[in-house]
């Protein structure tokens, strides 16, 4: 087991720059599969999810390479094996195999996914939308068996709920089938279009992407490209978030940042009165005065991102006022208020809401980082605090954050990780 030990309350300076998005890379990687040939995917992450998909990969006889930020995969060689448990399941991303598998050969079996647990996160919207393209679907104690003896045939799919995964393993699985498929309701967040963008270099016609409408017409095949990933604007918010709390005097410069994919975030740190400029690929930080507390509603894209709930809320504890919290994506997402409020936070839970008052005065606790973004809320707050702070679940940190210790050192904080039997100092 791991933990991070931060010594807070130093000021921050210097300069970081993004690494490509998560949430894409681990929809591109079963995207590539679809391919005769090799893809190439630049700017790849180097986080324990994209390890847990080569590790899939692998036991499905496709070929990888993965140096430098750089994933190149060979799938000319791919055998339809089934999936039922194991590695399939160390992930949520890993649903995307579905529409993958289908998509190229007409059949898999796969067991439900992992991942972070934010409350219920059914994959109903997907069965929904591979039954309409003629899949076949049983589910046999969280097995899930696609077979397509009648095989698939473009249709209209209708989202009931908007679904970033659900709209990706729709795609996925009728980029290849015959006729054309209209799915309504599709979420529109930059990942989606990333993976469309993807598809359509390897010969996909997928039109759309980015608006709540996407036209498909099936191809017969698909080829090996290479292909850049989007920065991941999640990294971005998380450490603006932190620079906003801690800048020193030069502030911080963060690159590789498309700036409209953070609009509504950077909205409510210009409502706060955070100090920044905006460039067109960074954002420099600096040093601000008496910050103002906010109100936050997550919605689907173009509205504030559920991903980011977490990493703000601990910047709001250096605000002063009462502000709420309300995220409509996934109401349970509140593990990590429990944890600020052993290091003094004045927070709590009130049904489907979180109340802030603010300022608090953190001090450093022993804390436990349950999932993902959690995780990068109590880094923060720990860097804010006075004394140390001690994180465990660190694995659940380094399955979407690249170098974060090496990052945040980089811009002078006093951050280690270490392993769990290691004496601290």
């Amino acid at each position: 087991m791991k933990k991070l030990i931060i010594h807070g309350n130093k000021p921050l300076e210097g300069e970081i720059t993004i690494n490509g998005a998560k949430n894409s890379t681990v929809a591109l990687i079963p995207a590539a599969i679809l391919a005769d040939s090799t893809v190439v995917l630049e700017g790849v992450p180097d986080i324990q999810d994209v390890h847990s998909l080569i590790e899939i990969l692998k036991d499905f006889n496709v070929e990888t390479h993965f140096e430098n930020n750089t994933l190149t995969i060979d799938p000319s060689k791919m055998e339809s094996i089934p999936m039922p448990h194991g590695k399939i399941q160390s992930l949520r991303a890993s649903y995307y195999f579905m529409g993958a598998l289908l998509s190229k050969f007409g059949e898999g079996v796969i067991g439900l996914p992992g991942g972070c647990f934010l409350g219920p996160r059914p994959i109903d919207l997907h069965i929904k939308a591979f039954r309409s393209l003629g899949v076949d679907v049983d589910d046999d104690y969280g097995v899930i068996t696609l077979t397509t003896p009648n095989g698939m045939l473009g249709t209209r799919i209708y989202m009931d709920v908007v679904s970033v995964g659900a709209t990706i393993n729709a795609i996925l699985a009728a980029v290849r089938a015959p006729g054309k498929t209209v799915i309504e309701n599709a979420a529109r967040e930059p990942e989606i279009i990333d993976v469309v963008t993807l598809l359509n270099k390897m010969g996909a016609q997928i039109r759309g992407a980015g608006t709540s409408v996407i036209r498909i017409t099936g191809v017969e095949t698909l080829r090996g490209v290479t292909h850049t990933i989007i920065p991941d604007r999640i990294e971005a918010g998380t450490y603006i978030s932190a620079a906003v709390a801690m800048a020193g005097e030069k502030g911080i410069r963060i690159n590789n940042i498309i700036y409209e994919h953070i609009e509504s975030f950077v909205a409510k740190l210009d409502e706060m009165g955070a100090m920044m400029e905006i460039g067109e690929d960074y954002v420099h930080v600096y040093p601000s005065n008496e910050l103002k507390m906010v109100s936050i509603k997550t919605q689907p894209y173009p509205g504030f991102a559920t991903d980011l709930q977490q990493p703000i809320t601990a910047l709001l504890l250096k605000t002063h006022g009462e502000g709420t919290i309300m995220d409509t994506i996934y109401p349970q997402r509140v593990n990590h208020i429990p944890e600020l409020n052993r290091m003094g936070a004045n927070i709590k839970v009130d049904g489907d809401m979180i109340r802030v008052e603010g300022p608090s005065k953190l001090s450093g606790a022993p804390v436990k980082a349950s999932d993902l973004r959690a995780g990068a809320c109590l880094v923060i707050a720990g860097l804010i605090a006075e004394g140390e702070t001690v994180v465990t679940g660190v694995d659940n940190i380094l399955r979407g954050y690249t170098n974060i210790v090496g990052k945040f050192t980089d811009l002078g904080a006093d951050i280690r990780l270490i392993e769990d039997d290691q004496p601290e100092e």
